[in-house]
Formats: structure tokens, sequence, C-alpha cells
């Protein structure tokens, strides 16, 4: 809210007519070792002519970098129709479903959304989305426990090839239901079946990331028929613009994955400095019921005309607590609406021509850098889609910094989650870059090498 026309006098008379002395008594059920008296590092409050300047400067400097990073947040063109459509009233601040008579329009956006998340999927149902990607994986896990059922076995395989902060996102919230995360390693980058055909313990699930952190692409098929003969539930964390270009989870091994999760964000949501993005979450028909969030289905009305309803709520606000199958499936509704828009304005083959030109251009990009002498890469060769590590030769982070200098995103440093491997670059080239910005980033990075 830009604008709180509230005075004094008007917080002083609506604290008397509740009948409190102040809005800190509003907050006195807070222990008192729990406040935090100051935040450090955060500068002292400006006023509204300094802020808007600072905004506008640093959204200068946002307009003339040429960005080469991504690690789970992707830059894709987004076409002006998408946020213009979004942003319309109807759209903007009407996302919340729950009055069906008067919200035909959003169900029936959000009808479109899940249909077209089952087809990039190829599972049977889809939820309406959640908070992001990271938090959909460990919903992924929790809702694969309710439904094995399998005695307390409470265990999860892990690669550490799933992206850091999503497996940081799992230990803090799994480890408030008591189920243990086993990490599987990935020597060359990627998962090796035989790791979870051999593993000595039981578990519930196995998640499998396609592509990979390193954006390396896994064996799926073998991977996915190994944690089935174990008993496991498969859990597939994708992006959904390389689903255009692989094999879509519902047809991985002689079954599918019974579980699909990632980050919805490639999908018409712009980096927006960290957020707010949304997270998919999708199954097979048989696990529904365990299913968090909400679901929107298609009916007819008494005159046989179509209608669209809520048709599946499983919040803790909606059943009893006990029931509930989360207490954090919030619909990104905003988000969802730009991504059912950006799917269906592009359609399957804008899709496609948006993956493969991602992955010419990540392997054009690797190519023209490893002529840089001392880079190379840090894997063997093998399949991966729009991102790729690469051995500077010497730490990535001091390159990153100089680069920075010169208004280039140079990618991501992996030493501080993947010490082992010293401090590579995970570096990333979407359907934005051109040959120029390749080029350009090329001599940057052996000017800042040399």
């Amino acid at each position: 809210m830009p604008f709180i026309p509230h005075s004094e006098d008007d917080i002083r008379n609506m604290l008397r007519t509740i009948g409190v002395n102040s809005i800190e008594a509003l907050f006195d059920e807070i222990p008192a070792d729990l406040e935090v008296p100051a935040l450090p590092g955060v500068p002292d409050g400006l006023n509204e002519m300094a802020i808007a300047r600072l905004m506008a400067d640093r959204a200068r400097r946002d307009e003339t970098i040429l960005n080469f990073a991504g690690a789970g947040a992707y830059e894709h063109h987004i076409p002006a129709a998408i946020w213009q459509i979004v942003s319309r009233g109807e759209f903007y601040s009407a996302y919340t479903p729950y009055q069906a008579e008067a919200s035909q329009g959003t169900l029936q956006l959000i009808y479109e959304y899940q249909s077209m998340i089952c087809g990039l999927t190829g599972m049977d149902v889809s939820n309406a989305s959640m908070y992001d990607g990271a938090t959909a994986v460990a919903e992924a896990v929790l809702m694969a426990e309710r439904s094995q059922k399998r005695g307390g076995l409470r265990r999860v395989l892990v690669p550490i090839s799933l992206h850091p902060a999503y497996r940081r996102t799992m230990r803090t919230i799994l480890a408030m239901q008591d189920i243990e995360i086993v990490e599987l390693d990935c020597p060359d980058g990627r998962l090796d079946p035989q790791q979870i055909a051999d593993h000595g313990q039981d578990f519930t699930s196995v998640v499998i990331p396609q592509p990979n952190y390193f954006g390396r692409i896994e064996d799926v098929d073998a991977l996915t028929d190994a944690g089935h003969r174990r008993g496991a539930l498969v859990i597939a964390v994708v992006n959904p613009i390389a689903l255009a270009l692989l094999k879509e989870p519902g047809r991985w091994g002689d079954t599918g994955a019974d579980i699909v999760c990632g980050e919805g964000q490639p999908l018409g949501c712009p980096l927006s400095s960290g957020g707010p993005y949304f997270g998919m979450l999708a199954c097979k028909q048989a696990l529904v019921r365990n299913l968090p969030g909400r679901l929107v289905g298609r009916t007819v009305d008494l005159d046989g005309r179509d209608g669209f309803a809520l048709t599946l709520q499983a919040r803790e606000q909606h059943i009893r607590r006990a029931k509930a199958t989360s207490n954090i499936c919030t619909n990104q509704g905003l988000l969802v609406t730009a991504a059912t828009m950006y799917m269906a304005l592009l359609g399957p083959e804008g899709l496609r021509r948006v993956a493969t030109a991602s992955a010419g251009n990540a392997r054009a990009l690797q190519r023209r850098l490893c002529e840089i002498p001392g880079v190379r890469p840090v894997f063997a060769d093998g399949p991966f889609f729009h991102e790729f590590a690469l051995d500077l030769g010497r730490p990535a982070r001091p390159v990153v910094d100089a680069l920075a200098e010169r208004q280039i995103v140079a990618g991501v440093p992996l030493g501080d989650d993947y010490p082992e491997l010293g401090d590579p670059l995970l570096v990333c080239a979407t359907e934005t870059k051109t040959a120029d910005d390749i080029e350009h980033f090329a001599l940057a990075l052996r000017h800042a090498l040399s």
C-alpha cells in the first residue's frame, strides 16, 4: 500500500475503541525473548522522495545487466500480452476463487492451468499451485509419506544434484515431521541408479531432478524403475520449459513417476529479485486424496451450461486439522494466471521453440567459453539443458565480482554448496541470448581471467 491515510489521532481513537494503550499491546502474547529489538544491517528509513529516487536508480542498473545466471530462476522472454492481461483488475485483485458464482473466470483459468500442467507432466491431476518449487518438493515428500503408510518408515532419498535451496527447505519442513533425508552423492554430476538399488535401508520415496541443478540430464527411466523396485514412490522435480523437449515424467520407466513438482517461474514470471514465484504439484489419480492444495473441476449447471467449481479442498481451514494435507499450500494465483496465459499464448510449438533455442544457446555458449585457455567443463561430456558447470582454473567468486563491474552476471559460484568441486561457475543461457551476447561475455571472461 503506497499511502496509509491514518493520522496519529486516528490511531489513538482506534486503540481506545478496542481497549488497548498501544499497538505493541496487540502483540503481548509473543514471549519477550522472541522479540528482536533491532535489525542489524537495515538502514534508517527514508522519506518518500528519497526512496523513489533510490528505487529508480536501482531499476536503471537492472536494465543494463547481461545475465548468464540460472540455478532455478531463469530469464525468459515474456510476451507483452501476458502481463497486460494479468494486470487487468479482473485478474490482478480477484484471483481467490471461493465464491464460485462470482469467480467463474478465475475458476476456469485455474482449470485450464491444471489441464496444461497435466499435459506437460503426463500426470492425471494437478493442484492449483504451491508457494514455490522448494516448498512443492517438501510437500511432495509429505504427500508420499501419507500415501505409502509403511509403518512409520519416514525416509526419503535425495541426490545432491537437487537444488541446494530445495534441500535446505526440505530439511526445515521435514524435520518437524521426523522424516529422515538421506542425501546421495553424484560424483559425475548425475545420480547412479545403482545407488538406489543397493541402498542399505528401506525408504518411502526417492526424488529425481530433471534436469538437475547442474543442468545435467538424468537417466530417469533407470532411476524410476530402481525406485519402484524398492517399493518407493518416485518424485520428479522438473523444469516446465525443459518438458517441451524431454520425456514427460508420466512416461518415465515402466510405469512413470508418481508425483511431479517444480518451480513454475519460467512460465511467464519475471525474475523479480527472488519472487514471488509458484510451485507446481501433480500426481497420479490414485494419490489424489493426499494431494495438498485445491482442485478445480468442470461440471454443468441445471441448464446444461459448462461451469467450474472447487472439487477438493484439503487445507486446514476447510476440514479438520488432523485430516488436512497441508497448512502452507496457498494458491499463488496471480503467478498461475501469468503461467496460464503464457502457455496458452505460446502453445506446444512455442514452448518447444523456447526450449530448443535455450538448449542451442547453452551449447554455443559452452563451446565458446571453453575456447578460453584454462576453462573447461566440470563434468564429462553428456546431455544438459540450458546450464552447465565450468572450471575456470581459479575460484569463481572473484571472477563473478569482476564481471559484475562490467554489468555482466556471469553465473552462480558453486563453491559454498559444493566445496568438493572446488569453486566452479554454473552458467546459463536461455532463448534471450544472442550470438553477440555470447561473444561479449566470452571476451569479458577472457579479460577477467587474464
